[in-house]
């Protein structure tokens, strides 16, 4: 027979339970959206900069601490030149016009991504986000923009490389945890739950490090429509979860 003892039943029951502190979200969809529709691509990603307001909303109304979006990939750059000129826009809107109602709520923005060859003008709206919501105690929402898991990686090993050049740190002593430090997400925990939206079930090089043991949630619901809804369905599977994290909630006896 098998059996949970008090101590394992309560530990089970706090992994089941527990609300996730860290969501990472895939926002894919907005160009199939749009065809589906007769739409061109631009409205698919216009609509869904309003999806993004709605699950901003939602995540903090739940009391998410955390809640990290893949706006941009490095690898969006090979998109047509009218299209990246389009996001390019909507970015830029979406900081000027948001950005104060999003101080207003308390919210503390960061950005992670490599900013070498960004637009001067969007290089100053992260700053002036990060400046003017750094001390916020609410959702920290925080946008991957021109960003790639192996990239962050690669950033992360030539500042352990300087690092270890100038004397401050030893190869042998370099450990996960001195790794963590120097990635992008250094002061960020590890996501809880990653949702990937319009049914594709890949991480497409995002937070390669972070995911180790982050649950999965694949929607089939399109980024454009995403909200409150979905994030809730998404929160309840992870919460019906048990996560070991390698080890074994139960233990069974003969």
């Amino acid at each position: 027979m098998s059996h949970i003892d008090d101590e394992g039943r309560a530990e089970a029951s706090a992994a089941v339970n527990a609300l996730p502190a860290h969501v990472a979200i895939i926002m894919d969809g907005n160009g199939r959206w749009a065809k589906e529709r007769g739409l061109p691509r631009s409205a698919g990603h216009r609509h869904g900069v309003e999806a993004i307001r709605r699950t901003v909303r939602a995540a903090g109304e739940m009391g998410i601490a955390h809640l990290t979006l893949y706006g941009f990939s490095s690898e969006n750059w090979s998109r047509p030149e009218s299209e990246i000129n389009e996001l390019m826009v909507l970015i830029k809107r979406f900081v000027r016009q948001d950005l104060a109602e999003l101080h207003r709520h308390h919210v503390r923005i960061d950005v992670i991504g490599d900013e070498v060859g960004l637009d001067t003008e969007i290089i100053d709206l992260i700053g002036e986000a990060r400046r003017l919501t750094g001390a916020n105690r609410g959702l920290h929402l925080t946008v991957a923009f021109n960003y790639g898991g192996r990239g962050e990686i690669v950033r992360a090993a030539r500042r352990l490389a300087e690092a270890a050049r100038q004397g401050a740190v030893a190869p042998a002593d370099i450990t996960e945890e001195i790794m963590a430090q120097h990635l992008d997400t250094a002061g960020t925990p590890d996501p809880d739950l990653l949702i990937r939206t319009s049914g594709e079930q890949r991480i497409s090089n995002f937070l390669l490090w972070q995911l180790a043991y982050a649950e999965f949630v694949f929607s089939d619901v399109m980024w454009p429509d995403f909200g409150a809804p979905e994030l809730s369905r998404a929160v309840a599977a992870f919460q019906a979860r048990e996560r070991r994290f390698g080890g074994l909630v139960a233990r069974s006896v003969v």
